[in-house]
């Protein structure tokens, strides 16, 4: 009996330690970012609503996504860092959003009439906090100077 608890004792602990070192990890890559918790939490919700059906509920879109369908269009890209959105700055990413993916060979609709420009500016965080650090920062130094979004930060008066 005795060890029976400890071993649950060791895995609760266990548990606990990966919880918060993952919890930590995980807030250690936002705050090297553009974007906040609370964007993330917004960008997520809204992915989910809107964009999870043809892109993935992780963002991880279509295995064959360069490939043409049999109507000569292209299927959702991931957007999970393994595909080619993260060469792209903050302004070509909200204008496909704003715009849809017709216009490059896609089927995406437009979204300007559903999403606001600080919704697509939350999805864009969403899905750029799948991709690793590694990847983030190559974006980020090869966007240096891109106009990237501000992020308001109350502080107690």
């Amino acid at each position: 009996m005795k060890t029976q608890n400890r071993f649950l004792t060791v895995g609760v602990f266990s548990l606990i330690f990966i919880a918060i070192t993952s919890m930590l990890l995980s807030f250690r890559s936002v705050e090297s970012r553009w974007y906040n918790p609370e964007m993330l939490q917004t960008g997520g919700s809204l992915f989910q609503q809107n964009c999870a059906s043809c892109h993935g509920a992780n963002a991880e879109g279509t295995l064959e996504w360069k490939k043409t369908d049999s109507n000569g269009n292209y299927p959702p890209p991931p957007l999970n860092g393994t595909a080619h959105a993260w060469h792209h700055d903050i302004s070509v990413l909200k204008n496909t959003i704003q715009e849809g993916g017709v216009k490059l060979g896609g089927t995406m609709p437009p979204f300007k009439d559903k999403l606001s420009t600080s919704d697509i500016e939350a999805v864009i965080a969403y899905f750029q906090s799948k991709w690793p650090d590694r990847l983030y920062q190559q974006w980020d130094t090869r966007n240096q100077g891109s106009n990237l979004p501000t992020i308001d930060i109350k502080t107690e008066s």
